[in-house]
């Protein structure tokens, strides 16, 4: 064989191993580390809310080098064949599996726009309600609460003395205004009598609940209705997600053989 044709032997040799080596991202003490390790440690991270970049990348390369130093001196100590250390890896790798057939399986089963649809119907038909604006003044005793109704009606302000002499530590400072909120929100006997209230009216009698005396003015109400089904799409299609998942689970189970 001539110089000419031994070169070009060695040429296409080297060129044939190059692919090989490029799927390698380094070789610590004759043991290659694939590159679709880094990838995959990669993804995990960019998963958890890591940026890919060249510098996770680089990181990834070092942290890989070093698992793989510090494995081949678990296997020189004999620990992989340890029966404690088998039997973790085996959980381990059952849990690694087990996840991806999960998420093979939801990839695969996505919830139908008919049954999202049919769902949020579900989920809103009986969701309409109202909300009310309250204010309130919480006392001790019966007998303050009604001479605090007696003041507000000879024109003293409702919120300066809720401001005073409210103990509710949340809305006195504010004048005793307690926001929009559903009446169910609140304990049974001041939801009462606050439905019963117009607009604008204030309880005659104190009200008594858990908490002391309530003197109670509704300024407002307001109809409420669902999220339009965009907004909470994503709820939705995981919860059917999860409702299938588990039926798979339970089919399984059903038809394994257990002894």
């Amino acid at each position: 064989m001539t110089l000419k044709k031994t070169r070009l032997w060695v040429l296409l040799a080297a060129f044939a191993a190059a692919p090989a080596f490029a799927q390698n991202i380094a070789v610590v003490n004759g043991t290659p580390i694939p590159k679709a390790r880094v990838d995959a440690l990669v993804e995990q991270l960019v998963h958890q809310g890591q940026q890919d970049s060249p510098q996770l990348q680089a990181a990834v390369r070092e942290e890989l080098i070093n698992r793989e130093i510090l494995m081949q001196e678990a296997s020189r100590r004999g620990i992989p064949n340890r029966p404690d250390v088998k039997a973790q890896v085996a959980v381990a790798q059952q849990t690694v599996v087990l996840r991806a057939l999960i998420e093979d399986f939801v990839k695969n089963n996505p919830p139908s726009d008919a049954e999202v649809k049919a769902r949020y119907d579900a989920l809103t038909k009986d969701a309409g309600g109202k909300e009310y604006h309250l204010h309130h003044i919480l006392v001790d005793n019966e007998a303050q609460a009604k001479d605090l109704i007696a003041k507000i009606k000879a024109g003293a302000s409702f919120e300066d003395l809720a401001r005073q002499y409210s103990k509710d530590p949340g809305s006195g400072k504010n004048g005793g205004d307690l926001d929009w909120s559903d009446p169910k929100a609140y304990v049974p006997e001041f939801a009462a009598a606050a439905e019963k209230l117009q607009k604008g009216q204030m309880t005659d009698a104190p009200v008594h609940t858990q908490f002391g005396w309530h003197i109670i003015r509704l300024d407002d109400t307001r109809d409420t209705t669902p999220p339009p089904l965009d907004q909470v799409r994503p709820q939705i299609v995981q919860q059917i997600q999860q409702e299938k998942l588990q039926a798979f689970e339970e089919s399984l189970r059903k038809n394994a053989k257990v002894q």
